[in-house]
């Protein structure tokens, strides 16, 4: 039987096996006709983009959910080592390693925050990369709370200043007035080695940006590197120690360390290159989506790490898979629109236009648009409806969001 293996359960890998199957029964096979299969370290597809938030409770969906109703199978361990010689993935769990064939592979592995070798940074800062990440920075949290008082106990340093870092920050200043009751004032430092906050935002943006920091009673250090990290201090290259008991990592991100074995040239952010139809460039066999991807979304711009572009092209990876397989049409992926929604916690939030990110909404406005993408809009269907989740994965591109 013909396989098709996808890497990886994110926003990308979730809608190529999805998409896969839709496009299967579109073309009138049974679903034993070819198998596809998702290896992923985790049996959740998790709501990654969330993260910043407190309450994570609606942030993590088995798989079972998404992927049995649609005849997907799905294997939770690590994958290894990928052949594409030999056409086989080697993936590892409890069980022992397993090495699986395939006539055609969805390389969605996603990408992770990249810590530099920073005294103290790797042993003791947070992260809101994953799911499991962010619970660990929240029961930390907690546990501040419930110990014993000591200087900086309700201080935090964000470290990057970029989308991550800003949500992070804006939301820290509430969690800990929020786990300390009041008891003490909250304390939230934010910083980066950019002059400026929000340095991909661009001046449309920045000064809506640097507004509602000042507001939520954010400080920023700007310009500067952390050097050190401790249990109790945070010291930056100007000299400065920050007396903080939470220090959360945000800066820097590259694409799983699995591209890194197909034989192309990656490019700065550890990217395959990919064509129109998401076939690995070069490479036969092999297709990669979202985060794991350099792919054109016009004639000027590649894409960019983030769910808005993960989704689409894992959706156009499912369909074109199988075509390729059993030579059928493909379909090119172009988006022809760009935006940014940056929450900026009770000061609301912006949301921009176009890759030079002109502002059109701002606060309550652009919040109630966030609050849709975040709860609903990124979402799949969690009914269990077969034809509810087909109807999702087909590869046609979602209007921007609303703004008013």
């Amino acid at each position: 039987m013909p396989r098709v293996l996808v890497v990886g359960s994110g926003f990308a890998g979730l809608w190529a096996a999805i998409g896969a199957a839709r496009r299967i029964d579109q073309l009138g096979r049974r679903a034993d006709d070819i198998e596809i299969t998702v290896l992923t370290n985790r049996p959740f597809h998790d709501i990654r983009v969330r993260n910043y938030e407190a309450d994570l409770s609606e942030c993590r969906i088995p798989l079972s959910a998404v992927l049995d109703p649609v005849g997907v199978g799905h294997v939770v361990a690590d994958v290894t080592d990928i052949d594409v010689h030999g056409r086989t993935v080697t993936a590892h769990n409890t069980g022992g390693t397993t090495t699986f064939g395939y006539h055609r592979l969805v390389l969605a592995a996603g990408s992770q925050v990249v810590r530099p070798d920073v005294p103290g940074l790797r042993d003791l800062a947070f992260d809101v990369d994953t799911f499991d990440g962010a619970t660990r920075l929240d029961a930390h949290l907690t546990r501040l709370a419930t110990g014993p008082t000591r200087p900086g106990i309700a201080t935090a340093v964000v470290i990057g200043a970029g989308l991550t870092g800003i949500e992070t920050a804006c939301e820290l200043p509430r969690r800990l007035s929020d786990v300390f009751a009041g008891a003490v004032h909250p304390r939230v430092v934010l910083v980066d080695h950019n002059p400026l906050v929000g340095s991909d935002m661009g001046a449309s943006a920045r000064p809506i940006i640097e507004t509602a920091l000042s507001d939520n009673g954010i400080e920023t250090r700007t310009g500067v590197a952390v050097t050190g990290v401790d249990k109790d201090t945070v010291t930056l290259s100007s000299g400065e120690v920050v007396v903080a008991a939470t220090v959360v990592w945000c800066a820097g991100m590259r694409a799983n360390l699995l591209t890194a074995q197909l034989p192309v040239t990656l490019d700065r952010l550890g990217r395959v290159p990919v064509d129109d139809y998401l076939r690995v460039e070069g490479v036969a066999g092999v297709f990669a989506a979202g985060d794991v991807a350099a792919a054109k979304m016009d004639d000027e711009h590649m894409s960019v790490m983030s769910c808005q572009h993960s989704r689409p092209m894992g959706r156009y990876a499912g369909y074109n898979v199988i075509g390729d397989l059993v030579g059928e049409p493909m379909l090119a992926l172009r988006i022809p629109w760009y935006v940014t929604i940056l929450d900026l916690g009770p000061a609301g939030a912006v949301y921009t236009e176009g890759w030079d990110r002109q502002v059109v909404a701002t606060g309550a406005e652009a919040k109630a648009t966030k609050t849709t993408i975040n709860t609903a809009r990124i979402y799949p269907p969690l009914t269990g409806s077969r034809q509810a989740l087909f109807a999702a994965a087909g590869p046609e591109l979602q209007s921007r969001p609303a703004h008013g």
